[in-house]
This record gives structure tokens, C-alpha cells and sequence, in this order.
């Protein structure tokens, strides 16, 4: 994803291994100019990010990508519990420090804007800047769809992964090879005039590297989490971004957050879906662009 890259692991003070990669040698880490940090969401990869992530580079932004505990090339042992919002907040401060970042900006994208908030609560000064897509700070089972349907029908589905778990697990590796399960993520989740088919078929295929037992996890954390209550304690300026046709988190939801975060802008796109930053490219690029330079954090300056 990089030109050039530089992977390796860094242990939390809990002794869990995660991964992370930079599009720069540690030791040329130029303090004065800001890393990009990229969040994904549920179930998500930084491939999420496949547009975002050469933009920036090619215009010479240090960026620094990494998988949470229980994801991708991260540690996947131990007690699935470990897997939760101030954790992973907490092992991404951790690995801040250690590298010696002091100026990032974060780019959340669906749970990874719980993620972004939960750090921007815990340790703001980590955080010069953040943008939030398609991100939702109330239950998204009561609004997925502009509806309660997950919420009523997910204790169904939870019952047969527990009643027949090698029957799920099989299902879990392998629907990512189900053309009719790839056409209904592809139309419930993106605008399919604007992305392509094979942009969803590597998506299914990395959601298939994860654990089977995460999305239930992972969703009863967002269901859980209080982040709401702390919105208007977070002074970190940011640009909240939403597609007016998501289908998943209605952009209410953006209206939401916008009204308060005391230092925030809202964007809406139009045709927009759930991934607005890979329907529009282009746009959501120079818009995160043009954030970035007004938030002062190039200057060293925060708006």
C-alpha cells in the first residue's frame, strides 16, 4: 500500500503484540510535520483506506497504519474481552509514544470513529486533528438501516452461532467466495455505480482472516459504549463527513456528533453510502486536504 514500507511489532504493557507499518524509517520521523493515522471500522483493514492512503503519501504526509489487538497480523490470543475501546486506545497511545509521535491527525472511518473519540477523550494530546466518517455515537443496531431490525434479529443469529459453531464457523471463512452475500454487502453498504465489485470481494476476504466470534464482540461494545456523554469535552478540532444515501448509519448521525463536538465542520456527500471515502475519492481527499491545512496543525497550530 505503501511505495516503500517499514512493518514491525511493538508489545503493549500488557504484553499484546501488534503490527503496524510507516511509509518512513523511524529514525527520519520529522517531528514539526504531522502522521496520519488511519482507524478502520467493524470488521474493516486499512484497505478501506486503499484511496486515501498513496493520495497522502504522494503528498508527503508521514503515515502510520496498525491492526487493533484480535485483528489481522496483531496478537489474536488470549480472552477476546482484552478487545475493547480504552485498550485499544491505550496500546495505540502506547505505540505513539514509543515511536515518539507528538503530532497526528486521525482519520476514522465507521467503528473506528468510536475509536478515534474514546482516544481523543483519553489522551488528547495525542490528537492535533481528526476526521470522522460515517460513524455513529448511539447503538447501531437501533439505527442500522433506519431501523431496529439487527437488534431484533441478532439474538436469532447469535443463538445459531452458538447452537451450530462449527456449521458458522465454516460459513465465516468462506462467504467471502458467495457471490449472492458479496452482492448484498455491495448494495447495502457502498454506492455501486462508484466502486467496483473486486473493491467488496477484498473485503469479504479480509473479513474472513479475523476471529468468528468478533462481530458479536465488537458491536456489543458499540452498543455499550458511552462515548455520547463526553462529546462536548473533546476539543480536538474535526471534520465530520457522511453520505447522504447511507444506507447503513443514517447521516443524522453526523448531524449529531457536529452539533456536540465544540470544534467540528460537517460534510455531506452527495450519493454518498457508507463509504463515501471510496465512492468519491477524489472529493473526500481534497476535502480532508483542505481540513488539514485550515486546522492549523502544519503550522503547528491548532485551530
Amino acid at each position: 500500500m505503501f511505495k516503500k514500507s517499514y512493518p514491525n511489532y511493538f508489545y503493549t504493557s500488557d504484553g499484546t503484540r501488534l503490527f503496524y507499518n510507516t511509509n518512513f524509517p523511524l529514525n527520519e520521523l520529522n517531528p514539526e510535520k504531522p502522521v496520519m493515522v488511519f482507524i478502520y471500522g467493524l470488521l474493516c483493514s486499512n484497505s478501506h483506506f486503499k484511496y486515501q492512503i498513496p493520495y497522502f503519501e504522494e503528498l508527503g504526509y508521514q503515515i502510520l497504519l496498525h491492526d487493533y489487538r484480535f485483528h489481522f497480523s496483531s496478537s489474536q490470543d488470549g480472552d477476546i474481552e482484552s478487545c475493547n475501546f480504552p485498550n485499544i486506545a491505550r496500546d495505540l497511545h502506547e505505540l505513539l509514544a514509543d515511536l515518539n509521535i507528538k503530532k497526528t491527525l486521525f482519520v476514522g472511518h465507521s467503528m473506528g470513529v468510536n475509536i478515534c473519540l474514546e482516544h481523543a477523550r483519553r489522551y488528547p494530546e495525542d490528537v492535533s486533528a481528526q476526521v470522522l466518517i460515517s460513524g455513529t455515537v448511539v447503538p447501531p443496531q437501533d439505527i442500522m438501516f433506519d431501523s431496529n431490525i439487527i437488534d431484533i434479529t441478532m439474538p436469532y443469529i447469535e443463538m445459531f452461532t452458538k447452537k451450530y459453531p462449527e456449521l458458522y464457523k465454516a460459513v465465516w471463512k468462506h462467504s467471502y467466495k458467495n457471490p449472492i452475500a458479496q452482492y448484498a454487502i455491495f448494495d447495502g453498504g457502498f454506492n455501486k455505480k462508484q466502486v467496483n465489485i473486486e473493491f467488496i470481494q477484498l473485503y469479504m476476504k479480509k473479513i474472513s482472516e479475523l476471529p468468528e466470534n468478533l462481530f458479536f464482540h465488537l458491536l456489543k461494545l458499540m452498543h455499550d459504549h458511552d462515548i455520547i456523554n463526553h462529546l462536548e469535552s473533546i476539543e480536538t478540532p474535526t471534520l465530520v463527513i457522511g453520505g447522504d444515501k447511507d444506507k447503513i448509519i443514517p447521516n443524522y448521525l453526523q448531524q449529531i456528533l457536529t452539533k456536540h463536538l465544540p470544534k467540528s465542520q460537517l460534510y455531506i456527500v452527495k450519493d454518498g453510502s457508507h463509504v463515501p471515502q471510496a465512492d468519491f475519492p477524489e472529493m473526500i481527499n481534497h476535502r480532508i486536504n483542505q481540513f488539514i491545512k485550515k486546522s492549523g496543525i502544519l503550522s503547528g497550530k491548532k485551530s
